[in-house]
Formats: structure tokens, sequence, C-alpha cells
């Protein structure tokens, strides 16, 4: 299947992952559902910054979001579902326990556009829909990429779905990391991969929740601050991060200052219920604050030895505190719109559509106890 066959010349970007349905569970009780799967999350930040982008995503004929993503539809698989994840919270599970129940076909490289190059190609999946050769083809179209290790490592238990991580080595995709140009990973993830190793490869970027992330490449390393976030639902966090780091990069600014871009959209992904609602003349301030720190007009991986890339800039608390303003003007606006309210006990219908607060399963069928594991 071959999304199309004519140039796409006015995207400057290429992401590939598949959309999904999250339903968020608290002690077994369904709370909320809402869109999910990494490349929402990407495409409302990268949309967000105005970075034009083509996304090729997978779904079922029974996937409830098509209004939500007209602007990046999905190719419709008629003999596949929606990939579906329950994340289940609860008092004897403190971390997130993900579980996915139903997945959509793997998107091939046939999907991917043909006649195109871009600058920046990102790979996203989240519930195994990325293959080897589709980030192959990727790489082979796209002058700069960004892979989140997620979607090359991991497995899914064959009885519940649960989520497991298999070693980088195993995965398949290790003979590709000389073509990367930066790998994601969270902190868990992380423990997959020979860092030392990894990181003689392509620049390796570690987030750590609440406390940052870490920037790991060839001799350089250095830790980038967090900020302060109300965290209502972890899931997206990354994926808001990699999108706000992404952006960074393609447009031109340092990895320091691209990677405290990418904390700054994760504190922002966490204090909401599925992708976040960004109003865009706010973000403004945002991208006039990127356009001052850009280093270079564009990421040419030629560059990506110079110091100027890596080297942490003299004025950097001017942008923190930029960026920390931005924050809180926009967290006003989105507490005034009722958008960081989760609650267990009452049912919450946001206004814009994304998600659904509720009581009582989204689906039909009792939803499996994970309290006994």
């Amino acid at each position: 299947m071959v999304t199309d066959s004519k140039p796409i010349p006015h995207h400057r970007g290429l992401i590939v992952g598949n959309y999904c349905h999250d339903i968020l569970l608290h002690n077994n009780l369904v709370i909320a559902e809402t869109l999910g799967g990494a490349a929402s999350f990407i495409s409302t930040v990268l949309d967000a910054l105005s970075l034009p982008f083509h996304l090729v995503s997978k779904v079922g004929t029974d996937f409830s979001h098509a209004a939500l993503t007209t602007t990046h539809p999905p190719l419709v698989v008629p003999s596949s579902q929606t990939t579906l994840f329950h994340a289940h919270f609860g008092s004897n599970h403190p971390d997130r326990i993900l579980n996915r129940v139903t997945s959509c076909s793997p998107i091939t490289p046939s999907d991917l556009p043909t006649g195109s190059r871009f600058q920046f190609g990102m790979a996203v999946g989240v519930g195994g829909e990325i293959l080897p050769e589709t980030l192959e083809k990727l790489l082979d179209i796209c002058d700069t990429v960004f892979v989140d290790i997620q979607g090359l490592i991991r497995r899914f238990e064959d009885d519940d779905g649960r989520v497991r991580h298999v070693g980088l080595k195993e995965s398949g995709f290790f003979h590709l990391l000389p073509r990367v140009s930066f790998l994601k990973a969270s902190e868990d993830e992380a423990s997959c991969i020979d860092l030392e190793e990894v990181r003689k490869w392509c620049c390796v970027v570690v987030t750590h929740g609440k406390d940052g992330c870490e920037v790991f490449c060839r001799d350089v390393r250095f830790r980038v601050d967090p900020f302060e976030a109300c965290q209502v639902d972890p899931t997206g966090a990354g994926d808001c991060f990699l999108g706000g780091f992404a952006a960074g990069i393609v447009q031109g600014m340092g990895v320091f200052d691209a990677a405290l871009l990418g904390n700054f959209f994760g504190s922002l992904g966490v204090a909401q219920v599925g992708p976040p609602e960004l109003d865009f003349t706010l973000v403004q301030m945002v991208k006039e604050e990127m356009h001052k720190r850009k280093v270079h007009d564009s990421p040419d991986s030629e560059k990506t030895d110079d110091w100027l890339v890596f080297r942490k800039p003299r004025d950097q608390n001017q942008f923190y505190t930029s960026l920390v303003t931005a924050k809180n003007i926009i967290m006003c606006h989105i507490q005034e719109n009722g958008r960081n309210l989760l609650s267990s006990t009452k049912g919450i219908e946001q206004s814009n559509g994304k998600t659904r607060v509720v009581i009582n399963s989204v689906k039909h069928e009792p939803i499996s106890s994970v309290d006994s594991e």
C-alpha cells in the first residue's frame, strides 16, 4: 500500500507511527479514553510550532478519532483493528502498567511516499508497527532521522499483551544505528542498550521524567534541567519531549537548547490527558525564542561535530526563564479550559473531543485485573 505516488514538495518532515486508542484505568476502573500513539502527541507539538510534515499512520475501521486527525489522516486498513492500549494505574502498582490489547497492521516500506525527499524523519512506533525495512527506507529518504527506541525494542506477551523490552542488539534494528541521527530512550529503556557503544554511532537522549534529560554523543555528555509540572497523565510525555527536541534541531538550534525545549513540551504533556491542547497564539512566544537560539540554518548531518551544536550556551538561563514564562501563561490557559482536570470519581467530557473521562468501561467486556501480579 503506497500512501502517495506523487512527490510531497511542501513537507519538511516525515512522521511514521500508528495512531492508537488509549484507555486509562485506575484500580481497574476506566477513567478515560483518548487518542493515543506517539504520532498523535508529536503531531500536536509540530503543528503548534508550524513545522510542516507528512504523516504515515495506520488504523482500523473502528478508529474513533477521525474528526481529530483530519489534518493528518491515517490509512484505514479494512482487515485490521486500531491498536489499543490499556494503561493501568493504581495503589498496588503506582508505576504505569501497559498492555497492548489489539494491534493494527505494521507500516511497510511501500506505505512511505515515493519520489520525495525530506529534511527530517521520525520513526515513532508504539505497538510494534515499525519494521527494520521500514526504518531503512525512512533513512534512505530523510536527511536527519529521529528514532524513539520504544518502537524498536518493545515486545508484547502473548497472553495479555503486557509490554516488555528486548535488548537493542536482539531487536533487528542495531545495524541501522550508524545512519540514525538521534535516538531517544526513557530511563528504563536505556537499560536495554549498551549506551557507551551506541553513543559512538548516534546521539542518544535519555529522558528522566521530572528530573529532565541527559544527552550522550561520542565524548559529550550533559544533563538538561526539567520544568516543574503538575502530572495528570504521564502517557505521551516522552513523545511531547521528542516532538519539541526534534523541532528545535530542525529549526537550527543547538542540542542543549533543543533538549531544553523537549523538557518544556514534555512538562506540558503530562499536565493534560491525551495529546496536549496548545494555543497557537501563546506558543508564538516560544517560536520567537527558538528563532533567537538558532545556531545553524538547518540540521546538516555534516555539522554534528561542530562545537556550537553541542556546547552549553552561556545564556542558557535566559532561554530557560523565557520558557518558564511561556509555560505559566499556557498552563493558565489550559486550566481555564479544564484540560488539566482528571478525576477518578467524576465523569468529564472535554470540549474539544480529544479526551473522554468516564466512569464505567469504554469497552463493554470486563477489564482484566493486574492487581494480583
